[in-house]
């Protein structure tokens, strides 16, 4: 026992004493890469992000605000047309609401029209 132990001291363990689940040499400067990849690329993402948020509120703060009117308002006596109801896509509706019949009444009956029996 204390002969496999000076042997470890003085050359290094040995192939048969390493861990199964340790890998290999290369293997693990495999992971070490990943691991250095992933913490760049996040660290890149987050400033590209930084940068995209000082640049919106840098233009947000040049911007000019779209509520405050440069020119004052024209008014006009004429309605504005609609341009829907002038291409005959939509019925021009009339101005004041029609009365409608209430729901608890019956409909009128139609009125004959032309000839009628004398």
């Amino acid at each position: 026992m204390a002969n496999k132990i000076l042997q470890r001291i003085f050359y290094g363990p040995s192939d048969a004493d390493a861990a199964p689940l340790g890998g290999t040499r290369a293997q693990s400067v495999q992971r070490l890469q990943v691991g250095v990849a992933g913490v760049v690329a996040m660290i890149l993402l987050v400033a590209l992000a930084d940068l995209i948020q000082d640049r919106a509120a840098q233009t947000e703060s040049i911007a000019v605000p779209e509520a405050a009117s440069t020119v004052a308002a024209k008014e006009t006596g004429t309605p504005q047309s609609d341009p829907l109801v002038e291409a005959g896509v939509v019925p021009d509706l009339p101005a004041e609401p029609t009365a409608s019949p209430e729901p608890g009444s019956a409909p009128a009956a139609p009125q004959a029209q032309g000839n009628s029996a004398q």
